[in-house]
């Protein structure tokens, strides 16, 4: 009777090592899709594509933008639906949930929005010489705005947009601390080799342009639509030290240009030819008109 118990156990245990072998068989007999040299050991979770080892699935990455993270929502058919598949989606709701009960217990979300607070932060603004404003309640701007003062650090958490726009790309930093510098904040968008794959596929054309062709503009607040100047900043600098002596409405907005492009953004205080003409052609104009009027005022005398 014990001899069959252990035959028994023996069996299944045959199975198992089978199965896995199985797998391990079917992944190996394909070879490495990045190098195409050595057989296959790994498989991505995201795209299934199969690698070799660690420089492979970090090329993998880099090249094709893929994060390596399976996509959760993905749709599958009735017929392959099993129980991994439903512990899956259990997982998924679980995560869900527990990411929607730490909103609620963000600070941000219970942030004081009395007049008392926002005077408080534009008090602690002027201190570093930053006129910070805000809008009426109800305006999409006041609403998305997560900007807070923190009194224990005794420095500003910034929400911050970035726009591409030679990429049509518009992305939103909460919480970023004033001392960071804008090279720090760009670092995952931009940087050749330390940016995100995501981001770094959909920035495709400035990662092509050569390293230090990104110029960083912020738009000059109280002025009229037809005369549009920007400040151009310094990406050595911290957020702070950007933001001095300048207007903020809510939040800031920096616009991130390749130089061939920068000409399109005017800077406060540059004059253009359309707008301004030189001295001596403003005299020669003024005495042309002086002439003419002259004329005509002795065509009627006579």
């Amino acid at each position: 009777m014990e001899s069959l118990i252990v035959s028994e156990t023996q069996n299944d245990s045959v199975d198992i090592t089978d199965e896995s072998t199985a797998t391990k068989r079917k992944i190996s007999l394909s070879n490495c899709e990045a190098c195409g040299a050595e057989k296959a050991r790994y498989r991505c979770p995201g795209c299934l594509q199969h690698s070799c080892s660690l420089p492979c699935v970090k090329r993998h990455k880099s090249e094709s933008g893929c994060n390596g993270v399976r996509d959760k929502t993905a749709f599958v058919r009735l017929t392959e639906f099993d129980e991994i598949n439903l512990l899956s989606d259990y997982r998924f709701l679980e995560d869900t949930g527990r990411l929607a009960e730490g909103a609620n217990r963000d600070p941000l979300q219970h942030r004081p929005l009395t007049t008392k607070y926002l005077n408080l932060m534009k008090n602690r603004a002027r201190k570093f010489n930053l006129d910070l404003r805000f809008l009426p309640i109800g305006f999409s701007r006041r609403k998305e705005n997560s900007t807070f003062f923190s009194k224990k650090e005794q420095k500003f958490f910034w929400h911050l947009k970035l726009t591409f726009p030679q990429s049509h790309a518009e992305y939103v930093e909460k919480r970023v601390p004033g001392d960071r510098t804008l090279e720090q904040i760009l670092t995952p968008y931009i940087h050749p080799t330390e940016s995100e794959p995501v981001k770094r596929q959909k920035l495709q054309v400035y990662h092509h342009a050569p390293s230090g062709q990104a110029k960083i503009f912020m738009k000059v607040e109280n002025r009229k639509s037809n005369s549009v100047r920007y400040h151009e900043l310094d990406p050595q600098k911290t957020l702070l030290e950007n933001l001095r002596n300048k207007t903020v409405i809510e939040y800031p907005v920096f616009h991130v240009v390749l130089k061939e492009n920068a000409d399109k953004y005017e800077l406060l205080g540059q004059e253009t030819r359309e707008t301004h003409t030189s001295p001596t052609v403003g005299t020669e104009v003024a005495k042309e008109a002086e002439e003419e009027e002259e004329v005509e005022e002795g065509e009627l005398r006579d």
